[in-house]
């Protein structure tokens, strides 16, 4: 291993210190980070090398980030913004709908200013899985896998046409078709690398970024990587590092092991809780200690992929053994599993279990404390033990749930209406998807049978999972419970679950506390279907148990969950796996090999060979199109947001505000503003599709915002979702009152409480609130993805900072808020007073700070947001 230099290619005299390293047969480089860091290499979380690593690669430049490291080492940031360049950008296919759109619409304002729209295509390869938009319309049976995808293909043809057109007209571009998988399974199995090597022999670490939530998963193998909203993934695609100031990096410290009988889940759900209490919103998490060691790549991807659930940027493990033994596992290449080690340990990038960094606030928890947990029944971080189940859902419900004897052919109040193996969060790691297999073959064989009001389903995020089940014998067990495979997608978890069954929508009516249970990651309300309020999260062989048990009442770890053939009472411990169980039907039934095999499979898939595409430079919009329209944001200038100006409020909003409750995802109802502009333009109101399917089109979207009967506006009491009122005493959907308001060039804000725009990435979040002419959201606190998503459209983010709580304040239409943002002196975190009037009077000052973190983000809202600076760019002739 000897010094060298590498001279960036950007840079002139910008040089950063090189290593050369044996690894294997191969000579490879890499940023030298023991020469520039010295010492204090190992006080520095991995977190904290690795972005200082890519920060070196991008800028050349190390002065200022030593300084920064000492002063974060030292207690205090000194204002340093980290300069951070992915190697690649993930994408889903409801996300990058909306951002093809947008190239689309800006490569016709270059035509039509007379440029070449050709010069839009992502700078970074972008990678897209198609796997947002299958639904459950099938399930318990056979046929329901080759159903479901029949009708995603005929539902979504015309979107998935324009995601081909970009793949072929996009450099850059690759969209891997329906029924690859979910998009973190695909880039833990095939996407990451761990460490990207160079045809040159260069070699630094994979970093990414990802147009969803639950980005870090990747984390769990030591890639650093984290969700993002779409136009800051635009940005990036062309070019444009991205900075950050410096984070707050939170350690987890974990010791002893998990016990027999708990699952990687059961840890997931006490991470969220412990860090929500906590309160790590924004935060970098690490998790480290001598527990680390002893949890599988897979177990930790599932902690992982749970980051925004606990409110963290990441969940980060650092590389190890463990990391390399996944990779081979996976099938990756010799060539790379080969130098992994060499090049880490070199950097000081490889985990040691014996050392424990520096970290901002930290947080320890045993392993051999963590049991059988589920969460719920509307938050995910709201963890219990199952005995709590039915407790919780009459404190959610304000009412006793009836405990009468089940009768025959009625739905029970307290049922289980939904039992779902679904989401990449926990069916990305086989030894749970086996545990499962082996639950219901226990079951099945003592003959327990699911009652007939649950609707079942099993939807793995790897298409390798059907062979590895298929292969240890447990296809038939799970499909004898209703577990048949009904695709490879997100599925339940993300509201896709397709139609009710008929007892449980008349249950519903008759007022009965229906429940889904669901190994995802997510439970709001309505979030796994609309009229479904109450949801568990659980593990894969957990759903199966509470399938069985039909309900939610008593305590599932130790009262009967059913009769078997004989009429004997049967416990859950009867039928529960244990460990050597479950690894020797694991080594019977999974091979490397499946791995890629099943993935180039799928990849072949004939329904998506058929869409026809385009083959021009410009998508050609169609006027009749229900699902594509360009956007009205591409097609009109954005100005800049920043000023002096006196608001009146559109919405008064509460705490937890939810992306789902802005923009939703799932499916349309046909007498909604949507649902009625759709149907007017051909649309069946018998199957309108979901809003995911929709965000290509700015008219479907805005008039799905705030539909969520749990979005309460409180400027009036009585408000129906998504109306407002107006001073003149008029209710009217917030569109047309929007429309109103602006053309009275009245300026307009949103008022909001804590972790507004918790929950998903979703960019129409913020773009529909843009499109309402909103100029700020004022909000006690704000998650950051949809923080980040503001800005980018121009909206300013204003956090108050004084206790003042807009949802009890009393707020009425025609009241004003003075603002004082003016863009010349707008700086991150800039303090500021919102002047509360009613008429001549003054009701109060709210003190308040201007939500942005970086000079970055200043200058994305002085342009009016993302695509007004990727234009003017583009139109300058500049990168």
């Amino acid at each position: 291993m000897t010094a060298a230099t590498i001279h960036l290619d950007s840079g002139g005299d910008m040089v950063i210190p090189c290593l050369e390293i044996n690894a294997g047969t191969r000579r490879l480089r890499a940023t030298d980070l023991p020469r520039v860091l010295g010492d204090r290499l190992d006080r520095l979380p991995f977190i904290l090398r690795l972005l200082a690593e890519n920060h070196l690669r991008a800028t050349g430049q190390s002065d200022a980030l030593v300084a920064a490291l000492d002063a974060w080492l030292e207690g205090r940031n000194d204002g340093f913004e980290l300069t951070f360049m992915p190697n690649r950008i993930l994408m889903h296919d409801t996300t990058c709908t909306p951002a093809l759109a947008d190239i689309a619409g800006l490569r016709d304002a270059v035509t039509e200013a007379g440029g070449d729209p050709g010069v839009l295509s992502p700078n970074l390869p972008v990678n897209v899985s198609v796997d947002h938009s299958l639904a459950v319309d099938r399930h318990a049976t056979q046929a329901a896998f080759t159903a479901n995808a029949r009708k995603e293909i005929a539902r979504n043809s015309e979107r998935y046409g324009f995601m081909k057109w970009a793949s072929q007209n996009m450099d850059g571009v690759t969209v891997h078709p329906p029924g690859t998988g979910i998009m973190h399974t695909i880039n833990l199995e095939q996407l990451a690398t761990v460490l990207e090597i160079g045809s040159d022999g260069r070699a630094h670490p994979d970093m990414l970024l990802g147009t969803d939530s639950h980005t870090p998963m990747i984390n769990g193998i030591g890639v650093l990587g984290w969700g993002i909203g779409g136009l800051e993934a635009e940005s990036v695609m062309f070019g444009q590092a991205t900075t950050l100031s410096m984070p707050e990096v939170v350690g987890v410290r974990l010791t002893g092991q998990l016990p027999e009988g708990t699952m990687p889940t059961d840890l997931a759900l006490e991470v969220t809780h412990r860090l929500r209490v906590l309160d790590v919103s924004s935060s970098f998490v690490e998790f480290c200690g001598p527990g680390l060691s002893t949890l599988s790549a897979d177990a930790r991807a599932v902690i992982a992929n749970m980051a925004p659930e606990y409110g963290a940027s990441t969940g980060f493990f650092p590389v190890d053994g463990e990391t390399v033994a996944y990779l081979k596992r996976t099938a990756r290449p010799c060539s790379l599993t080969g130098s992994i080690e060499s090049v880490f340990r070199a950097t000081g990038l490889w985990f040691d279990p014996d050392t424990t960094p520096r970290f901002d606030r930290a947080v320890e928890i045993d392993l051999t404390t963590i049991t059988p947990t589920i969460s719920g029944p509307r938050r995910p971080q709201d963890t219990c033990a199952p005995a709590q189940a039915s407790a919780r859902v009459e404190t959610a419900l304000d009412r006793p749930l009836s405990r009468a004897p089940r009768i025959e052919g009625m739905v029970p109040d307290g049922a289980v209406g939904i039992a779902a193996i679904t989401s990449c969060t926990n069916t990305s790691d086989p030894y749970m998807m086996i545990a499962a297999g082996l639950l219901a073959r226990k079951a099945r064989a003592l003959g327990l049978t699911t009652p007939f009001w649950v609707k079942t389903s099993m939807a793995p995020g790897s298409p390798s999972a059907r062979d590895y089940l298929q292969r240890a014998g447990l296809i038939p067990d799970l499909s004898a419970l209703g577990f048949d495979l009904v695709g490879h997608g997100c599925t339940t978890c993300i509201g896709n679950s397709g139609p009710l069954p008929e007892v449980i929508e008349t249950a519903l009516k008759d007022g009965k506390a229906i429940s889904a249970v669901l190994s995802g990651n997510r439970n709001f309300p309505g979030r796994v279907h609309p009229k479904l309020d109450l949801g568990y999260l659980a593990s894969p062989p957990l759903v199966v148990a509470y399938a069985l048990k039909g309900d939610i009442f008593g305590d599932i770890l130790n009262d009967p969950i059913g009769k078997g053939a004989e009429g004997q009472p049967i416990y859950l411990r009867d039928i529960w796996p244990d460990i050597s169980e479950i690894k020797a039907l694991l080594k019977a039934g999974y091979r490397q090999a499946d791995v890629p095999a099943a993935f180039a499979a799928a990849t072949h898939n004939p329904a998506w060979n058929r869409i026809k595409v385009h083959d021009s430079a410009r998508f050609p919009w169609e006027a009749t199109s229900r699902y594509l329209r360009r956007p009205k944001f591409t097609a009109e200038p954005q100005q800049s947001r920043l000023g002096d100006y006196t608001a009146t409020p559109l919405m008064v909003l509460g705490d937890d505000m939810t992306t789902d409750h802005i923009s939703p995802a799932g499916w349309v109802d046909p007498t909604s503003l949507a649902g009625k502009w759709l149907y007017a333009r051909g649309g069946d109101p018998k199957d309108m599709n979901v809003y995911a399917a929709y965000r290509g089109n700015w008219e479907v979207m805005l008039r799905g915002l705030f539909t969520n009967r749990l979005a309460v506006n409180f400027l009036q009491e009585g408000l129906a979702p998504a109306e407002t009122t107006l001073e003149d005493g008029r209710i009217l959907p917030l569109p047309e009152a929007a429309q109103i308001l602006a053309d009275q060039g009245q300026p307009t804000i949103i008022l909001a409480g804590d972790r507004y725009g918790m929950g998903s990435s979703r960019d129409w979040a913020a773009k529909g609130v843009a499109l309402l002419s909103i100029r700020a959201v004022v909000a006690k606190s704000f998650e950051r993805i949809h923080r980040t998503n503001l800005i980018g459209m121009g909206v300013v983010p204003v956090q108050i900072i004084d206790g003042f709580d807009p949802k009890t304040a009393g707020i009425r239409a025609g009241d004003r808020f003075v603002v004082n943002l003016p863009p010349e002196t707008l700086v991150p975190g800039l303090e500021t007073t919102l002047q509360w009037q009613r008429g001549t009077e003054v009701l109060g000052d709210i003190r308040c700070k201007a939500a942005v973190d970086t000079f970055q983000e200043v200058d994305l809202l002085r342009h009016g947001g993302v695509l007004s600076k990727i234009l003017g760019f583009t139109l300058e002739g500049r990168e």
